[in-house]
C-alpha cells in the first residue's frame, strides 16, 4: 500500500510511552496467541491464563518498529477519514465524525473495560475510539498466516467500520437487541454486524484503489479468511461449533469483503436483511 504521499491523520492517541503490563504465566507471544484466538472464535481461555498478572512498567521509549506502526496507523486512519467522509456526503446525505485511534501496548483501560493487546483490536462506542496493540501486526503475520500492510490496513478499516455503523445507529440497535436475547440469538446478529463491517472494509479498499500495490486486496482477503471463527477453533484444536461464531466464518468473511470492494457502496452491505451471509 503506497503511503508514503498520505496525510495522517491526528486523531492518534499513543498510550505506549507510558508502558503496559508486563505479563507471567504465559509468555510473549504464547500469551498472544491464545488470547488472540479466544477474542476471534469465542473460545474460553481462562485455564490457560491461570495465575497471568499484569503490573505497570515504567515509561519507555518507543523502538523504531512500533514508531514506523505508529506512522503506518496514522496513515491508513487518514485515509479512512477522507473515504468515509466522502461517502457519508454523496452515499448518505450525511456528516461523518471520525473516530480516535488509541495505540497501546499489552494492556489499556477503556469505558467498556479493560483490555489486553492480546484480545485484538476493538471499538469501544463509549468513547467511540478504536484500540489497537500494533504488536497484533506481528501476530496476524506470524501466527495468523495473515501477513502483508494491507492485511494490517484492513484490521484498523475492520475497527472504523465499527465506528461508521455506531454513526449509523446500527451498533445501537444490535446492543440493544443482545441485552434480551439468548446467547446464540445474540451470537447470530454480532456475525451479522461483523460481516458488515468487513463489507464496509471493502467498500473502504475500492475508495483507495489508487494507493493500493499488486497483491494488496488478496493479502486483506486472505486476512479475512484466518480470522475466521470456524478457522480459529479448528487452529485452537476444537471442532467448530457454528453456534457459538461471533464473526462469521472464513467464506463468510472474505466474501463479504470482496461484496464491499466490488460494489464500493454501503447499501450492498445489508448484512441484517440478506437471505445468504
Amino acid at each position: 500500500m503506497r503511503l508514503r504521499n498520505v496525510k495522517r491523520s491526528s486523531n492518534i492517541e499513543d498510550r505506549r510511552r507510558s508502558g503496559g503490563g508486563g505479563k507471567a504465566g504465559i509468555g510473549g507471544v504464547g500469551l498472544l496467541i491464545v488470547l488472540a484466538i479466544g477474542y476471534f472464535a469465542g473460545v474460553d481461555v481462562t485455564p490457560f491464563l491461570e495465575g497471568v498478572q499484569t503490573q505497570q512498567s515504567a515509561p519507555r521509549e518507543l523502538s523504531a518498529e512500533e514508531q514506523k506502526a505508529a506512522d503506518f496507523s496514522a496513515a491508513v486512519l487518514g485515509t479512512t477519514e477522507v473515504v468515509w467522509s466522502q461517502i457519508f456526503d454523496e452515499q448518505l446525505g450525511r456528516t461523518y465524525t471520525a473516530p480516535t485511534l488509541v495505540l497501546f501496548s499489552q494492556v489499556t483501560q477503556s469505558p467498556c473495560g479493560g483490555a489486553s493487546g492480546a484480545t485484538g483490536p476493538f471499538y469501544c462506542p463509549a468513547d467511540e475510539k478504536a484500540y489497537l496493540d500494533t504488536d497484533f501486526f506481528a501476530t496476524m503475520a506470524r501466527q495468523l498466516g495473515a501477513g502483508g500492510d494491507f492485511a494490517a490496513a484492513y484490521v484498523i478499516a475492520h475497527e472504523v467500520a465499527h465506528h461508521v455503523q455506531n454513526e449509523l445507529g446500527i451498533l445501537g440497535q444490535v446492543n440493544q437487541y443482545r441485552q434480551t436475547a439468548s446467547q446464540t440469538e445474540a451470537n447470530a446478529i454480532t456475525v451479522r454486524l461483523e460481516l458488515q463491517a468487513d463489507c464496509l472494509s471493502g467498500v473502504w479498499a475500492r475508495s483507495v484503489d489508487g494507493l493500493l500495490e499488486p497483491g494488496d486486496v488478496d493479502e486483506a482477503i486472505n486476512a479475512a479468511r484466518q480470522i475466521g471463527d470456524d478457522t480459529l477453533q479448528k487452529r485452537a484444536g476444537r471442532v467448530p461449533q457454528p453456534h457459538t461464531f461471533t464473526h462469521g466464518t472464513s467464506e463468510q468473511r472474505s466474501r463479504w469483503f470482496a461484496t464491499g470492494y466490488k460494489t464500493g457502496l454501503v447499501s450492498e452491505c445489508d448484512t441484517f436483511n440478506a437471505r445468504r451471509l
